[in-house]
């Protein structure tokens, strides 16, 4: 066997050289397919590393099928919104709005699994500088959060990526509140009868 075709023998999973000199990890996950890892590696000891870690996950059943995470988020996120029947016809037409406006420009062409922290920071940042009000950004978070947790409960991520601190918090501006001096001014000029 030529170098560039080396295998490895493993108890899990094999590792083998490539013509260009990087190696390539691959095993068979829980489902019986044989997949190989999404990257080449430098060495053979960062192939097989990733190889044990992969091991670990199966063994501790905290595997995720790397194709279940593909579906786009268009998709899934309107799925989402219908799975939902208990919801009152104002808050669907809520969700919707903010997912066709909001999430879909940004996000809806892209696969879950792709959908990382980084990405949902920049995008919040964007909304908010081209002037949607803190309250409708914090309430597009929060569906996209909701919608991101679900994924997660799928098994077709293994963490959600909506994790900015207070992002999902509506801060609406305090109402004014008359002082004791205005009261006494506005009652003075309402008329007898109502003033009780």
């Amino acid at each position: 066997m030529s170098k560039s075709k080396k295998a490895s023998k493993r108890r899990f999973g094999r590792v083998r050289q490539l013509p260009s000199g990087r190696w390539q990890a691959r095993y068979t996950g829980p489902d019986g397919v044989d997949r190989p890892a999404p990257e080449t590696f430098a060495t053979k000891t960062d192939a097989d590393i990733w190889l044990t870690k992969k091991e670990a996950e199966i063994l501790n059943d905290d595997w995720i099928d790397p194709e279940a995470g593909k579906i786009l988020l268009s998709k899934y996120g309107r799925d989402w919104i219908d799975e939902r029947p208990n919801l009152r016809p104002r808050t669907v037409e809520l969700y919707g709005y903010l997912f066709h406006n909001h999430l879909v420009p940004t996000f809806g062409e892209r696969a879950i699994a792709d959908i990382k922290d980084p990405q949902i920071r920049r995008w919040r940042k964007t909304l908010l500088d081209k002037g949607v009000s803190a309250v409708t950004g914090a309430k597009a978070y929060r569906l996209l959060k909701a919608i991101m947790t679900t994924a997660v409960d799928d098994l077709l991520i293994k963490r959600n990526p909506c994790r900015i601190k207070g992002a999902g918090q509506e801060k609406s501006p305090e109402r004014p509140v008359l002082s004791v001096a205005q009261v006494f001014r506005l009652a003075d000029v309402v008329e007898g009868r109502y003033r009780r």
